[in-house]
């Protein structure tokens, strides 16, 4: 059975197969069979033996081969990218066409770019622009979560007026209009300050009651940053735990008890709905992601010191822990890009704050869990799921 790591390496290949034979016009189910060979092999199958002895496509064939999973290191891959991209709109060749090579990169960093915040893409133009030329050339949304970009509107320049010279009559009807102007400028400067005089009384009330107003409106404010915190995955602390033990619930069938380390002193102990769906023996030794500051409660006379966070389908039939990458380190914390703040100590539960955090965590279509499309980040990748676009809870 594959590992984590394994299935998204896999993924990410027939996603690259797809993309490739859709270039050329090919039935990717006469390639798939292959998906399992190294990158580089299995692209030359496709492309034919003409891009074999090609150095600027076997470069980029590297580049995608050996691109990070790490956050910090995707980060700095896709910057110098995006330096690459400074004066050329595709890879390889000097031209406008994009070739196999930009097909396979732009496969192998989507999945990072379009989790990337704002102010991230922001910093990219170059990739960000490279990006949507692909995406729009090939026409990949049938294979590709779209990626939005933002363009500058453009405004054309205005054509310049010319002045006719039109001589002496002009002239003087210009003086004449300029004397009837001072004499307009200067009447309605009287009724200005009359009308300031009029008016006093009036904007100083007007100005007494926006003053009252600031105060109402700094409240408004602070119980609007107040919700947006409540709603941000940053308070929740994920960890990497390893289930040391599993054993059933003494009291209850639906449960089970597992002891898991997350780098601590002692395991903590875990009470989990999963008894319908995992045996004890499933889930000894697996890396899972646990919640860790949700207060300690008892369930059915068990105390219960975390919360596994588990995918499920849309009728409840299909319930698993979610699968973290192989090589992820027990106690590490789960990040979440565009998304960063410091964790609850405790989440209070009279604040709901789980409540309303879970029903944007689910995922997508190729089985990444993520909060809002930004994906549950680890230092050897990203968590998944068996279940695409399943709800996380």
């Amino acid at each position: 059975m594959a590992s984590g790591s394994e299935g998204v390496a896999l993924e990410r290949k027939q996603k690259i197969v797809s993309a490739l034979c859709k270039s050329r016009s090919l039935d990717p189910e006469k390639f798939l069979d292959d998906v399992k060979n190294d990158l580089k092999s299995l692209s030359l199958n496709i492309v034919k033996a003409a891009l074999e002895n090609n150095v600027d496509f076997n470069k980029w064939v590297t580049f995608a081969e050996n691109f990070p999973s790490d956050p910090e290191a995707c980060l700095k891959g896709l910057s110098q990218l995006n330096e690459y991209l400074t004066e050329k709109s595709v890879l390889v060749g000097g031209g406008s066409t994009p070739s196999e090579a930009d097909i396979i990169v732009f496969s192998t960093v989507h999945p990072y770019v379009i989790s990337l915040a704002v102010s991230d893409k922001n910093k990219l133009p170059h990739l960000m622009r490279w990006m949507d030329y692909i995406q729009n050339k090939h026409d990949l949304r049938e294979l590709f979560e779209w990626i939005l970009v933002e363009k500058a509107p453009f405004d054309p320049p205005l054509a310049k007026v010319t002045a006719k010279v039109e001589g002496e009559s002009s002239t003087k009807k210009a003086e004449s209009s300029t004397k009837t102007a001072e004499s307009n400028t200067k009447a309605s400067s009287s009724k200005a300050e009359a009308q300031k005089k009029s008016d006093g009384p009036k904007k100083q009330t007007e100005t007494a009651t926006e003053k009252k107003k600031l105060p109402e409106k700094a409240a408004a404010a602070a119980d609007e940053k107040e919700k947006e915190n409540e709603l941000s995955v940053s308070l929740l602390k994920i960890q990497v735990g390893l289930i040391r033990k599993a054993s059933k619930h003494p009291s209850a069938d639906s449960l089970l008890v597992e002891e898991i380390d997350v780098g601590e002193s002692k395991c903590r102990q875990v009470v989990s709905g999963l008894a319908k769906f995992c045996t004890p023996e499933e889930l000894t030794n697996r890396l899972v992601a646990l919640i860790t500051n949700v207060k300690p409660g008892k369930l059915r006379d068990v105390v219960s010191e975390g919360l596994v966070l588990c995918a499920s389908n849309a009728d409840h039939t299909v319930v698993e822990p979610l699968v973290v990458p192989q090589g992820a380190k027990i106690g590490e914390c789960v990040t979440f890009s565009g998304h960063e703040g410091k964790p609850e100590d405790v989440l209070n539960p009279k604040k709901k704050q789980l409540d309303k955090i879970t029903p944007n965590l689910f995922t997508d279509e190729k089985g990444v869990a993520t909060f809002k499309g930004a994906p549950f980040m680890t230092s050897a990748g990203p968590c998944t799921s068996s279940i695409p676009k399943a709800t996380i809870k």
